[in-house]
């Protein structure tokens, strides 16, 4: 199997002299793996997942992504990298509320210079698959906060990335919703998306996930595959 994530020895260290928010971990991720990242607050979920996106550098180690060396990448480089190869979904959504649900997805394939024909093809593919065809001219602020995290997916999918990134998809979400986002999470693992999940939620990590990790106090403690994704 291809690894899409490979990190060799990678710390965070945020203050010189203090504990490390990360310390040295050694993780792959396969293609079409879905990893789930638990742990407490603090445990050094979020610092993993900034890292894996580019968005921090490590202190120490080297991290791969989709065969990319992205610790050493200048900063330019990165942005073009992430906007290519990393698709990203957040609690809170992070649309552009003056932009439509059609053009907010469109967006990153815009900004890394796709062909807008092809731009416009790929958006209404993924608009039919997640099931927002007809919100496509409405803007962000009129929708659910399940339409509107089912537009982020689909925003994080436009470039057809190696990795998909989830920081806490359901967090701001009602139960029920949570739930339709949970079942859109695991539609795409079985479809063969690569995902990294970062959750509070057991449960969550427990429905989507094939393998769990977890921090404490920016180490690993536990790394389980599931039996089965149903």
């Amino acid at each position: 199997m291809t690894q899409v994530i490979e990190l060799e020895g990678v710390a965070k260290r945020y203050d010189s002299g203090g504990t490390p928010a990360l310390g040295s971990l050694t993780l792959t991720v396969e293609q079409g793996e879905a990893l789930a990242v638990t742990g407490p607050s603090g445990s050094g979920k979020s610092t993993l997942l900034n890292l894996i996106a580019g968005l921090d550098r490590p202190t120490e180690g080297t991290v791969t992504v989709a065969g990319r060396r992205i610790d050493r990448l200048s900063e330019h480089a990165l942005a073009r990298f992430r906007r290519e190869r990393i698709g990203m979904v957040f609690q809170f959504f992070n649309l552009l509320d003056d932009l439509t649900v059609v053009d907010n997805i469109q967006l990153p394939a815009q900004l890394a210079g796709t062909p807008r024909l092809q731009t416009a093809a790929r958006a209404g593919e993924l608009m039919e698959l997640l099931g927002i065809g007809r919100h496509a001219r409405a803007y962000p602020g009129r929708l659910s906060g399940g339409e509107r995290q089912r537009v982020a997916v689909a925003r994080a999918l436009v470039n057809r990335p190696a990795l998909l990134l989830a920081d806490e998809p359901t967090g701001a979400l009602d139960t029920a919703t949570g739930h339709d986002v949970r079942d859109l999470l695991l539609e795409l693992h079985r479809s063969g998306q690569t995902i990294v999940l970062v959750t509070h939620d057991p449960a969550l990590a427990q429905a989507c996930a094939s393998r769990t990790i977890h921090l404490v106090d920016g180490h690993l403690a536990l790394d389980t595959a599931a039996e089965a994704v149903r």
